[in-house]
């Protein structure tokens, strides 16, 4: 599939080398705590508050994460030392976890192959136990029950899926909790950003997972479930009150709505033309629409339509973006009727079978679907189905786009549904212990139309391309911020301290960190 934009090769130095400026870092009389005392920091969360970033946390991105910049700003007014588990291991700043599966090492642009792939190289970070607390608790992939389970970091429970990798690096020991470990610390001072993963990997997954609303027990769960309502609550309100049970302060964040990030909306429902000129990301060439509209798509939509379903399915047009070709197992399974009015139409048993199997489900994309970031290399190629026999063995064009390719417009409603119950949560609870609330989900949403910041500067939640080059927030892999991102995600959280508790905290200016990594070659 072609990539949509070009990357630049003659930027690859300048990012490379690009080091955090702090404003105002050395130490002012106007400057003040207020009611807040920084002097034992501790971050809670997942994934957005270790530093992850382009697809893993490797030992220079966990040095742009937001807790670790707000401790910096913090050092100013009190604040004492700020550790993170440690990434020295790290030697070439790969990311990864060697060994296992599934954690690759970071994404770079290779200027020479025009796309993000992941850096050349093999990971050094180990799962030798740290065994210790730290300020920063970030755990990458934990949901909100993940941080007071025993075990989670006991090195048993990987085979089982018990355990997560990141924390078993630095669990104090194997059945300790993540917020035990935290609350060792004694912290004044915390953030915590929990929740994202309750409901992000089932949209990351493309709604294979199911909305487990009505079961209270998650040891029940799939890693792709969304939590339960009733158990996010009880969670969210243990772990505050927890946190809040020495007196401490802090801020809470919400947690921002898939339609903001661009692993949701960087590729196009409707990527399919004529041809390239046409602006799209996969040329079908005329000739094959010509085809596909007489032979194909033409009696499968004629049959669709005799039985009132006929605006499943489009003609594909020559001149306009043409949308992506998806299964909806939401829809009534029309198999035996394709199939039965393909062969009365004089087309053979055997292809009229196919044919009524693979579009049985079938349906072309429209706005309200959400095409996957990973999708993009999927469209155009050919399925390992045993059912896709040429022609109709094109993910996208003539074989439609599996479940886990396509957040569709039903699966965003309960993704969006599930996300604001969990903010509503997310507020009242804090409300209860008078915390400040960082409402990152409207900070994600403004992103969409752009963010001005103080300096003029406006940032979009973009992908990244030469077009937005210098405004992009967001990493590689789509999800999460990059450095700049999370210096924008740290002076939101300074600007509700210095309103809810009285202190005067400098801002740092996300113009001086760094974004996309881009490498001649990889």
């Amino acid at each position: 599939m072609k990539n949509k934009v070009i990357y630049l090769a003659i930027l690859a130095a300048g990012f490379a080398s690009c080091e955090p400026e702090f404003d105002n870092e050395v130490t002012n009389g106007s400057y003040s705590a207020g009611d807040a005392d920084f002097s034992t920091y501790v971050a809670v969360g997942n994934s957005l508050t270790a530093g992850y970033m382009d697809n893993t946390v490797s030992r220079v991105s966990q040095s742009y994460s937001y807790p670790s910049i707000l401790a910096k700003q913090f050092a100013i007014v009190g604040g004492g030392e700020f550790t993170q588990p440690s990434y020295a291991e790290d030697i070439n700043n790969l990311g990864g976890i060697s060994g296992i599966p599934g954690f690759p090492t970071r994404l770079v642009i290779d200027a020479s192959a025009g796309g993000p792939e992941p850096i050349a190289g093999t990971s050094t970070v180990t799962l030798t136990p740290q065994a210790m607390a730290f300020n920063n608790m970030g755990v990458p992939g934990a949901k909100s029950f993940h941080l007071l389970a025993p075990g989670y970091g006991n090195p048993a429970g990987l085979t089982t899926g018990q355990a997560n990798p990141y924390y078993v690096r630095f669990a104090m020991s194997p059945t300790s909790t993540v917020l035990g470990d935290a609350m060792s610390k004694n912290p004044t001072f915390f953030t915590n950003w929990i929740g994202s993963n309750d409901v992000l990997a089932y949209a990351t997954s493309g709604g294979v997972g199911v909305d487990q609303n009505g079961n209270t027990n998650p040891a029940t769960y799939g890693f792709n479930d969304i939590t339960d309502r009733n158990v996010f609550a009880s969670v969210y309100a243990t772990i505050i009150n927890t946190l809040t049970s020495n007196g401490a302060k802090g801020v809470v964040a919400t947690i921002p709505n898939v339609t903001a990030i661009p692993f949701f909306t960087t590729v196009p429902y409707n990527p399919l033309t004529a041809s390239a000129i046409g602006g799209g990301d996969e040329a079908v060439g005329t000739a094959t629409i010509n085809q596909l509209n007489a032979s194909l798509l033409g009696p499968v939509k004629q049959v669709l339509t005799a039985y009132g379903q006929g605006n499943r399915i489009q003609l594909l047009s020559l001149t306009e973006p043409n949308p992506l070709l998806i299964k909806d197992e939401t829809l009534a399974n029309m198999s035996a009727q394709l199939t039965g009015a393909l062969t009365q139409a004089g087309v053979p048993a055997q292809q009229a079978a196919l044919i009524g199997a693979i579009f049985g489900q079938a349906r072309h994309a429209t706005a309200t679907d959400l095409v996957l970031l990973t999708t993009r290399t999927v469209i155009g190629t050919a399925p390992s189905s045993p059912m896709a026999i040429a022609p109709l063995n094109k993910y996208g064009v003539t074989f439609p786009l599996d479940d886990q390719h396509i957040l569709t417009a039903s699966e965003v409603t309960i993704v969006n549904n599930a996300t604001t119950a969990f903010n509503n949560s997310i507020k009242a609870i804090a409300a209860t212990k008078d915390l400040a609330v960082a409402d990152m989900n409207m900070i994600m949403n403004q992103l969409i139309s752009g963010l001005r910041l103080d300096d003029g500067t406006i940032y979009t939640a973009n992908y990244f391309s030469t077009a937005t080059l210098s405004t992009v927030v967001f990493s590689l892999d789509g999800v999460h911020p990059n450095a700049r991102g999370y210096a924008l995600v740290a002076n939101e959280i300074i600007k509700v301290i210095n309103e809810h508790y009285n202190s005067k905290l400098p801002l740092v200016s996300p113009g001086n960190y760094p974004g996309a990594t881009v490498l001649p070659s990889n």
